[in-house]
Order: structure tokens, then sequence, then C-alpha cells
């Protein structure tokens, strides 16, 4: 009987996550890691604060038990082809990339040594995690820039290459907290094959065999046009967009969603004070041990 191939997860995250208090969404990637076992390469490439992100982010995967925490930060497109510059991806259980400037990312990822050993690490099982630009990074196509706000308007945003580790959706991060709803409902509309995926701050989605589940304080939105009327391909610069018939996802924690089907799989009310507490127990067991 043939060994079955690792699962590979994802974890994105939509920024401004917890980071000293419970750190709930950190907890839970330290825990997909390999939790006591895990060797975690944290890139904060993305920042322009990278020795900050890299205490803030080592402190809390040690807190919550990493056995080792490395560093891999290329500040050119010829580190990100050096070999010796990431090797330690090759052995990483956990990969987590840092929110910043997502263009930085793209420039660095895309076609280089660097992108291709994220992508040897997750094929192989380890979990891929990202905040912010961290998180836009993930998909196929991400959202470069584009303006903020409610309304759709027309060639309002860009998309530049993203990792390709999700393939067939645009990410968006900050979603309520920005008002992002408008520029992802655009780029959508102008490519209904797509879906978008607007995660809140301090929310995260776990991607794994074709489905999502929502976890953290708020909600993740997904966007559907492909069954939508538009203008798109008629409408003036800056004009607001015709879009009729989306369908709009709404899903706060515990809901898991089919990306192949396009809709809900499962809804689970979540009690995250009950997890935190439940894993809390279980990592004090695991310590005590001989």
């Amino acid at each position: 009987m043939p060994a079955r191939p690792p699962r590979s997860t994802l974890f994105i995250i939509g920024g401004a996550e917890d980071k000293v208090g419970r750190a709930t969404l950190l907890r839970r990637f330290t825990k997909l890691a390999g939790g006591r076992k895990a060797h975690i390469v944290v890139i904060p490439t993305a920042s322009s604060f990278r020795s900050e992100v890299v205490e803030a982010y080592t402190t809390v995967f040690t807190r919550f038990g990493a056995s080792r925490i490395s560093v891999v930060d290329p500040t050119t497109r010829d580190q990100a082809d050096m070999v010796e510059e990431i090797a330690a991806l090759d052995t990483a259980t956990g990969v987590f990339m840092s929110g910043g400037n997502q263009l930085v990312l793209s420039q660095m990822f895309a076609n280089t040594a660097l992108g291709e050993a994220i992508h040897r690490a997750h094929a192989r099982g380890a979990v891929i995690g990202g905040t912010s630009a961290g998180a836009s990074i993930m998909s196929e196509f991400m959202i470069a820039l584009g303006a903020d706000g409610a309304v759709p308007l027309q060639r309002s945003s860009g998309v530049s290459q993203g990792l390709g580790l999700l393939k067939g959706v645009v990410i968006d991060q900050h979603f309520a907290e920005r008002a992002r709803y408008g520029r992802l409902m655009a780029v959508i509309a102008r490519s209904p094959g797509l879906l978008g995926i607007g995660i809140d701050e301090d929310t995260a989605i776990e991607v794994s065999d074709g489905l999502f589940t929502v976890h953290g304080r708020s909600t993740a939105f997904v966007i559907d046009c492909a069954r939508a009327v538009s203008d798109a391909p008629d409408a003036r610069r800056y004009a607001p967009l015709l879009v009729s018939g989306a369908v709009v996802h709404a899903l706060p924690a515990g809901a898991t969603f089919d990306l192949v089907g396009r809709r809900l799989a499962d809804f689970v009310e979540h009690h995250p004070d009950a997890v935190i507490v439940a894993e809390t127990a279980a990592e004090e067991v695991a310590t005590a041990r001989p």
C-alpha cells in the first residue's frame, strides 16, 4: 500500500494578531508546527523593523514551546537565490512570514531559491504561516496596491505575483478594519474564476485538503463572482463598478469552507477560552512527563 502523502497546511492571518496575551493564533500555529518539537523559520523580510519582528516572534514561539527558531532574511534578490542563506528552510517544521510590504516579498519569492524552498517545505508537510503581507503572498496573485473603501472601483487596484501556495484565490488582509471590501470585490469581478478571501485582524484561516477553517477574534469573508453580472470590461477608470449577483460568505471562527465546492462545509460554535484551557492543560502534562 503506497504511503500517504504528508498533509500540507497553510495558516493565514489577517494581520495585527495578539502576540503578548493569549496569542491564540500563534499558539495554534506553533502546535501545527509540532509544538515542543517545532523548528520554526521566521522570515521578517517584508518589514521595515526586522530586528523587532524577529524578537517578537521568537519570544512568542518560544513561550509556546518551539524547540528551535531560525531566521531567513534576504535583503536582495541575489541573496534569495543563495542556498546557504535559506538552508534552514529544508529542516523547518513551520515557516512564518511577517507583515510589511508585500511587494518586497514578490521580489524575493518569485522564481528564486527562497520561493522554491518554501514550496518544498510545504510539500513535505511543514505548516506555512503568514500575517498581513505574509498572508497576501500565499496566493497565486495578490493585491499589490489599491484604494480602500466599500465601493468597487474600476482599475483602482493592481495585482502582483504571489507564491502560489493557494491556487484560485486572491487574499486580502486587515479586511474590515481598513474597509477593503471594495478593492477585493473589484479584483474578483474582473476575474470571476477566482475567489476573494478577506481576513480581519487577529483572525486566521487554516487551509488543508481543499478546505479552510476560521480561527480567531473576527471574520473571514469569501467573495464569489462566478455567476455575477459586471460591467468590468467596459467601465471607465475609477468609475463605480456594476456587480450584481455576487455571493458573499461571512465566516466567523468555527466555520469551515469548501474551496472547491465554493460553499460552507461546516460550522461548529467556537469557544476560544475552552480551547486555550484544554491546550494549556495538555502542554502542562507534556512538560511534566519525564
